[in-house]
Order: structure tokens, then C-alpha cells, then sequence
């Protein structure tokens, strides 16, 4: 029997993916991949008054719509992504470490975020 992992997150792109190795790169079989880092806020009575609680992301993009996303994923860009979670585990100095990230499955383009004439593919 499986069990449910599916995720959607609203939140806003941290930093311009494509901007370094890390978050734009081609596999070895050529298949694209994306880091983006997405902020998601969420709103928490302390006390008489409401914070802002903010979480960082890390979510994995691939293929296609890596690569035709690349340039509209923007610094402060608002996004929709649905995915699933996923673990990934190594040892480091002996120590065990681990990590959990969204792999995307869809992502929208909400709002937000650089305006068209940062983009050289827009008219």
C-alpha cells in the first residue's frame, strides 16, 4: 500500500535561479534541473499579536519545465508548486546527515517578483 506525500506550497523565490551552477544545471543523461529556493510565510498569534513565521524550501525542478522557467523564476517572484517531499541522506565526518526537499511536479507563475524588461526572452 502507498502512502500520501503531495505538497503545495505558495511562497516567493529567494534568489534569480540560473543565477549560478547550483541552481541551473544539465544531468549527464541532458536533462535540466532547477534549485529554487521558496519562502513560505505563515502567520502566528504570540500573545496579543500576529508574526510572521517564515520557512526556506529548497525545491527541485526538472526537464522541460526547468528550462522554460529559468528566467521567470526571479528573486521575490510568487509561485505555486506542487510536488512531493523527498529525503536525501550521506554521511559526512562520520556523521549521518539528511535533508528534505520538494520535487516539483507543477509549478505556476502567481505574481510578484522583477518586472518583464529583466527578461531578455520577453517582449
Amino acid at each position: 500500500m502507498t502512502d500520501l506525500n503531495d505538497v503545495i506550497l505558495i511562497g516567493r523565490i529567494t534568489k534569480d535561479v540560473g543565477s549560478d551552477e547550483r541552481s541551473f544545471s544539465f544531468v549527464g543523461n541532458g536533462t535540466a534541473k532547477a534549485i529554487a529556493s521558496l519562502a513560505v510565510n505563515r502567520s502566528v498569534k504570540k500573545g496579543d499579536s500576529w508574526e510572521d513565521e517564515v520557512s526556506y524550501i529548497d525545491c527541485e525542478i526538472w526537464g522541460k519545465t526547468a528550462e522554460n522557467l529559468k528566467y521567470k523564476l526571479v528573486k521575490g517572484k510568487q509561485v505555486c508548486i506542487r510536488g512531493y517531499l523527498k529525503q536525501d541522506r550521506w554521511e559526512k565526518d562520520g556523521q549521518k546527515q539528511s535533508r528534505l526537499k520538494v520535487v516539483a511536479e507543477t509549478v505556476q507563475l502567481l505574481g510578484g517578483g522583477k518586472s518583464a524588461e529583466s527578461n531578455p526572452f520577453e517582449n
